[in-house]
């Protein structure tokens, strides 16, 4: 939609004299400059919410921890835009309004902001809030372990108490190092929590969301009529051909 309302604007503005007179001979309604400002502020406002909005559908960068610097940054846009909005501005009040009501209680969420942290193109650098940084340090530094530690290990030293507490906070001692050792380095690309085996690890948990249902839903629209109550005694074997059969039928025909 943004990108329709920027191509249309910039057509509009490229349009000459003359084509503005056959417009006003053949009586075909112009934007008046109040109409173009306004598509212009209506444009730059809802650029950053289609931006976000793709960011957030992609399939190409699909881990958690995308959800709340993409919605941060969406927020910081709004508010600089704001100021140089006239039409406009009742507009982002309520988009700011909407994004603090669905994702405000997000950021209080402590894991959401650690899989923020455990991704290496954002970690400490997407909030100024140190308040919120804090507590995804303290999340991560909480459950991360040692992947070199075996559960062996740990069950065979369980039976003496100290050994067990000493094996527990070395476990966790070696794996905030890890922790220490990332957040120092200066690379951005995600082969670098191969270098830290317990990050990656934490990383992966945090970052996995749970996968969309959309698959599933094209299926059983292709499955149509077998899918349905009718059919509702088929077994596995036999409405798996019936699917295969309906979704090839254009490599077959019946004479």
């Amino acid at each position: 939609m943004t990108a329709t309302y920027n191509r249309g604007l910039m057509h509009h503005r490229r349009c000459s004299l003359s084509i503005m007179h056959k417009c006003v001979c053949l009586c075909v309604c112009r934007f008046n400059p109040a109409e173009l400002a306004f598509l212009s502020e209506y444009a730059a406002v809802m650029s950053p919410v289609a931006q976000a909005t793709n960011i957030l559908q992609a399939e190409t960068n699909a881990q958690m921890g995308w959800l709340l610097p993409t919605i941060h940054l969406l927020q910081v846009k709004l508010d600089k835009v704001k100021l140089q909005l006239k039409y406009c501005k009742p507009l982002v009040d309520a988009l700011l309004s909407g994004i603090q009501n669905r994702f405000g209680h997000m950021f209080m969420d402590a894991e959401l902001v650690a899989a923020a942290i455990l991704l290496p193109k954002f970690r400490m650098t997407w909030t100024k809030d140190d308040a919120t940084i804090k507590m995804g340090i303290d999340y991560i530094k909480q459950h991360i372990e040692d992947p070199s530690m075996q559960p062996g290990e740990v069950t065979r030293s369980s039976s003496d108490e100290d050994d067990f507490s000493s094996l527990q906070a070395s476990k966790t001692q070696d794996g905030v190092k890890q922790f220490d050792a990332y957040l120092s380095c200066s690379a951005d690309h995600m082969d670098l929590l191969k270098s830290f085996p317990s990050v990656c690890k934490l990383s992966v948990k945090l970052n996995t969301p749970l996968p969309a249902s959309a698959a599933c839903e094209r299926l059983f629209s292709i499955a149509g009529l077998v899918f349905s109550p009718r059919r509702v005694r088929l077994n596995s074997r036999l409405f798996e051909s019936q699917l295969l059969l309906k979704m090839n039928k254009k490599f077959y025909s019946f004479k």
